[in-house]
């Protein structure tokens, strides 16, 4: 191939381009990889200069088992640790202690032997039992709280075994009853299938549903008239040991609204009462009649006329049936006294209450009278009476219920009721203000329920 001087010329200097390209594109390379070098020296210097003058540190991080339902704190200022765990069915001595981590012998030895300690000898499932243990492993004490909450003439208490250890391998068991602490607790549900599921939603305990239950039952029947989208607000009592909580107390103010209609109670000791519950008004709840005798039950059969479900006759049914398992309480509807108590042919076991303003009630076909339900007693509202059944004649499980207005049945779901009567003028000063205070706080409660509709609130 014959090239010219000029053709081999323009080859060199495409060569010569090639290369200074190539140099310079390592001479970059090696300028970045050297100030990168020179970064990473510097950063690990100045690391090193600033560990100097930070004291040494070392962490332990170690995992130990801890027994099932035991719960370990450590008390501020001492030098012991307070073990709990909580009593199951089938437990005795040995798996608790196991539980608890004692090995000590010596306690298991007094606890048996001792007159004192008999409380161990009965593990009531879901009581606590606490064990307080210094850092060697010796035992301070180990309380046994076998009741959380007890009424003691009006007044609420925790009764506890406290073991203490006197010295080493000498113990000492006694019972002890102290005073619980009282607090005030707010919670706000709204229904959207039952009035049950929406306050065990809220977490109010069982004991203060059935109380906002019996509170509200000459206003609300709670069996028919509850519907989706219904709200409460509840004001209660909870007690409490050493911080944690062992019982409810007493509902102080409620709201429910139902049905586009607001109903209130709150609690007051007035001085011709024990205390009870009265509207806003000042009228007590108490007097007036509750609108169902039964907690759980459906309406079977109406007030009117039916065809007898024995009989298979035409018939007018003087009252309402009531649906509900064999053994559901029956409770007075009001205040009044026992006229008659045992069998009546197609009743079965009954009872018939006269009240005030003559009027009567009825509740029949009881599979049996509660004990001391007898011809002349007092009777308050709200007292069982007796239980559902089927005696006389009746087809199945149920309460019947009739309402009578100078001994003449009237239908006792539309009836107009008697209400209760007012508090005097003297005691309706401190009522109002006692009121304005729980409705102070019902009212902050209804407006934060406004905002949020399905706000679900307990504190």
């Amino acid at each position: 191939m014959n090239l010219s001087f000029k053709s081999l010329n323009n080859i060199r200097k495409k060569r010569t381009s090639k290369i200074y390209f190539l140099i310079k594109s390592f001479s970059f390379v090696f300028l970045i990889l050297s100030i990168s070098i020179l970064t990473l020296i510097t950063i690990i210097v100045l690391k090193e200069n600033i560990n100097k003058n930070i004291p040494d540190q070392t962490m332990i991080r170690n995992i130990l088992p801890m027994p099932n339902n035991v719960v370990c704190e450590k008390i501020s200022n001492s030098s012991y640790f307070v073990n709990e765990t909580t009593i199951k069915k089938g437990d005795n001595l040995s798996k608790i202690f196991e539980r608890l981590d004692i090995s000590s012998s010596d306690i298991k030895q007094f606890i048996r032997n001792n007159h004192n300690s008999k409380s161990f000898h009965k593990l009531l499932p879901g009581r606590s039992i606490q064990l307080a243990q210094y850092s060697d492993g010796s035992i301070k004490w180990l309380k046994y709280i076998h009741t959380p909450i007890i009424d003691i003439n009006g007044k609420i208490f925790t009764k506890f075994l406290y073991i203490s250890n006197i010295k080493k391998g000498i113990y000492k068991a006694e019972e002890k009853t102290v005073p619980t602490d009282l607090q005030e607790k707010i919670a706000i549900g709204t229904i959207k299938s039952s009035f049950f599921r929406a306050t065990d939603y809220s977490d109010v305990p069982d004991a203060v549903t059935m109380q906002m239950l019996d509170i509200l039952n000459s206003r609300i029947d709670f069996i028919r008239d509850v519907r989706q989208g219904d709200q409460f607000r509840v004001i209660y009592e909870i007690y409490s040991h050493e911080g944690k909580y062992v019982g409810s107390g007493k509902v102080l103010a409620l709201e429910i609204k139902n049905n586009n209609k607001t109903y209130n109670a709150i609690w007051f000791n007035s001085k011709n009462n024990n205390g009870s519950y009265y509207d806003i008004e000042g009228i007590n709840l108490r007097d007036s009649f509750l609108k169902s005798a039964t907690k759980f039950s459906r309406i079977s059969s109406p007030f009117g006329m039916r065809i007898h479900p024995v009989h298979k006759t035409w018939t007018g049914h003087r009252g309402v049936d009531y649906a509900a398992p064999y053994g559901t309480p029956i409770y007075a509807t009001a205040n009044g006294i026992v006229e008659f108590s045992g069998w009546q042919n197609g009743y079965g076991n009954v009872v018939i209450i006269k009240h005030p303003r003559n009027y009567s009630t009825v509740y029949a076909h009881q599979s049996h009278i509660e004990k001391g339900i007898k011809k002349g007693i007092k009777i308050n509202q709200g007292k069982l009476i007796g239980y559902v059944g089927s005696t006389g004649t009746a087809t199945g499980p149920h309460l019947h219920y009739e309402l009578r207005i100078g001994n003449k049945p009237v239908n006792p779901l539309t009836a107009k009721l008697p209400t209760g009567n007012k508090l005097i003028s003297s005691e309706l000063i401190e009522f109002k203000k006692i009121s304005e205070k729980y409705m102070n706080q019902i009212k902050y409660l209804s407006d934060l329920q406004k905002t949020v509709p399905d706000l679900i609130f307990n504190k």
